[in-house]
């Protein structure tokens, strides 16, 4: 173990870290955050020249917290430390002396991290003690790092199966806010939000058995005089949009704005204006300028305006913004954060005027305004309770509604016999025709969601309304999208096994989609084939698109169900022809499989009644045998299940019309179909 003293000029530099930045202290999460981002890009780095080989895994960065033993842990699995780096990087800090830095500093607290490079020492504004458990990708110990908030530190060689660094915080008594899990993620949410690795922290809950329940997924965390000076009375409509093309020269015209003026609790004037995004977040932030008594201070106002409105345009002027503008400084002023939510309360009241006042004029924007308002309720807790009276659901008719005239409308029709509010609805209403037309022939009404953000939409509506779930219309077949009743299984057809058998062996073999295949009575009026996609494992997909943290989900196949009508006439005649032209080949099969499963249940029960040391080697053999055995006789049974299907023209012509139906038939196949389609009516 190596024993020393961090290398700086003050005789202790802690007091002064904890002095200068104790009211900024909760930065220190986004500072050891940073670091472990600052890892892993580097071995992604590595690893893109070349100069690192090996397998890089997941790349995630894990914070948790042990109540027990009063730690958070930040962990990544990036390029580690060396020994030597931990002397070079930790232990050393480029201090000129205590003295100048007071006098510089004593008026700038919030300049001394990103000056200094002090992200890590941060750390100590709320521990007690800092430990480092590091292994390098470099063929190196591991080791491990101590330091109790004196200069004094240990350095030592530890055993760490895995590559990377853990920092593990021995959290302050007066600092103990952070080891509760709604602190520390509202934290990781405010200043980790964007940062380009998943950044895991818990895991996701679900509603199950009354109470929320950890699931097995990773709960990730991871946006002359000026006009805006002039009196609004004094301006017209043409002046704002002047000013917003001499601002945005290549900008469609905007859809409306919002003029900002207030003296009182603190100065700030300005113009935000909505711009016109086509309904997806294809857009460049950036693009509101924030000035400090007319005077440019940065174009980065992630700390002045939320997050979601960070899609606005335009400008803001206050002088109670300092011109040595940093975010940590302004996530954490007070007149910063009274700046932030005057604006959220001006925009909201804004759209809430236009929507009580020119609804006509407000729904017929409603597409290019929603994708703000849908950003909004994602990344702003609060948000959902000023817009829900002018959030808008549209359906597949182009009827707008507010969630209380929906709810008002579809409750009689579209409550399940859990009492639970289905709302169902469509992303693509000329693929989804069929399904939105046999939705409305049982009454219910479809929403249209399109939007690229409704994917996550639906699941905040979901944890924000009370009993209502959303279902895609294509999700299931219509009898079972809302289930108003408990159903009486149906007594099987007969064959159905054999059937399904048919057209499964006939399903398309195509990469990362899985076709699964089952009868199921529809009604002589419904179509011989339907297909559906669970709507569990396409959300988890749309989702998987839009957070890099869930890009396991979108790695996985997409799943369809091929679901046979067998009250159709088509059906019951595939059927009955299957029946008769396999009836020779399959009896001697199914008798050998009718004698081999009774001497499989003789076997079975017999070795049931033995302990399992008293069972000899002949007898477990006789019933490995004879299960071989059965498995050829079922592969039999396929294969001239399989061969009939090859020669049967509607067989393939129902599963390619379900294909089609989907999008889901191209190339040679719809060549094949379309010479099939020809043949067969001749």
């Amino acid at each position: 173990m190596k024993q020393g003293n961090i290398g700086v000029t003050t005789e202790n530099i802690f007091p002064v870290i904890k002095k200068f930045l104790y009211s900024d202290h909760e930065i220190f999460i986004r500072e050891i955050v940073s670091n472990a981002v600052d890892a892993t890009q580097k071995l992604k780095t590595l690893a893109g020249k070349g100069d690192f080989k090996g397998e890089m895994g997941e790349l995630k960065i894990r914070v948790s917290i042990d109540k027990d033993a009063k730690t958070i842990t930040v962990s990544d699995n990036g390029i580690g430390m060396t020994a030597d780096e931990i002397e070079k990087y930790i232990n050393q800090i480029a201090f000129s002396g205590a003295n100048d830095f007071l006098d510089k500093y004593k008026d700038e607290a919030n300049a001394i991290i990103g000056h200094f490079g002090l992200g890590f020492y941060s750390s100590f504004m709320v521990s007690k003690q800092v430990d480092i458990i590091t292994k390098s990708y470099q063929d190196a110990p591991a080791v491990k790092w101590s330091c109790d908030g004196s200069p004094s530190f240990t350095l030592e060689e530890v055993e760490k199966a895995e590559r990377g660094t853990d920092i593990v915080m021995h959290i302050d008594d007066d600092c103990q806010e952070f080891l509760e899990k709604d602190k520390l993620e509202g934290l990781l949410r405010k200043y980790c939000h964007f940062l380009p690795v998943p950044i895991a922290f818990g895991k996701k809950t679900e509603w199950k058995d009354g109470k929320q329940v950890d699931t097995d997924e990773d709960n990730i965390i991871n946006n002359v005089e000026p006009l805006w000076a002039k009196k609004p009375a004094d301006l017209k409509d043409e002046d704002y949009k002047e000013f917003y093309r001499h601002l945005f020269p290549m900008a469609d015209e905007p859809l409306f704005w919002i003029h900002l003026n207030v003296d009182y609790p603190f100065n700030l004037t300005g113009i935000l204006y909505f711009p016109k995004i086509k309904n997806n977040l294809d857009v460049q932030r950036n693009k509101i300028q924030l000035y400090c008594n007319q005077v440019f201070v940065t174009d980065a106002v992630e700390g002045i305006v939320p997050e979601f409105l960070t899609l606005l345009h335009g400008v803001i002027d206050s002088p109670d913004i300092p011109l040595n503008v940093s975010r940590s400084y302004l996530q954490s002023d007070a007149n910063v954060k009274k700046i932030s939510s005057y604006i959220t309360k001006k925009v909201s009241d804004r759209l809430a005027s236009i929507f009580k006042n020119e609804r006509e004029d407000f729904e017929k924007k409603w597409d290019d305004i929603k994708i703000f308002i849908h950003y909004g309720l994602l990344t702003e807790e609060d948000y959902f309770d000023k817009a829900k009276g002018y959030f808008l659901l549209k359906d597949t008719d182009g009827k707008h509604y507010t969630l209380d005239e929906y709810q008002t409308l579809i409750k009689d029709q579209q409550t399940n016999k859990d009492g639970q509010l289905v709302y169902l609805y469509a992303n693509d209403p000329d693929a989804q025709y069929t399904y939105i037309d046999a939705a409305k022939q049982k009454g219910y009404n479809v929403l249209l969601m399109d939007g690229q953000l409704d994917a996550p939409l639906v699941g905040l509506l979901e944890r924000k309304l009370e009993k209502t779930s959303f279902t895609r219309v294509d999700a299931d077949v219509i009898e079972r999208l809302i289930q108003k009743e408990e159903k009486t299984p149906q007594p099987p057809l007969g064959g159905e096994d054999k059937l399904i058998t048919v057209f499964r062996s006939q399903a398309p073999k195509t990469e990362k989609v899985d076709f699964n295949v089952e009868a199921q009575a529809l009604g002589e009026d419904s179509l011989p084939v339907m297909m559906t996609q669970s709507e569990y494992m396409r959300r988890m997909k749309e989702m998987a698109r839009l957070q890099p943290g869930m890009a396991f989900y979108g790695e996985m196949p997409d799943m369809y169900n091929i679901v046979l009508n067998t009250d159709s006439p088509l059906i019951k005649s595939v059927l009955e022809d299957m029946e008769a032209n396999t009836a020779e080949a399959l009896k001697p099969i199914e008798a050998e499989l009718r004698g081999l499963n009774a001497r499989q249940a003789v076997l079975r029960q017999e070795q049931d009644k033995k302990k399992p040391e008293e069972i000899t080697q002949e007898e477990k053999d006789d019933l490995k045998k004879c299960g071989e055995d059965i498995r050829a006789e079922q592969q039999k049974r396929d294969d001239v299940l399989k061969t009939y299907a090859e020669g049967n023209d509607r067989v393939h012509q129902l599963i390619d019309l379900a294909l089609l139906q989907n999008g889901l038939l191209k190339g040679e196949a719809l060549t094949r179909f379309v010479k099939r389609s020809v043949e067969l009516i001749k």
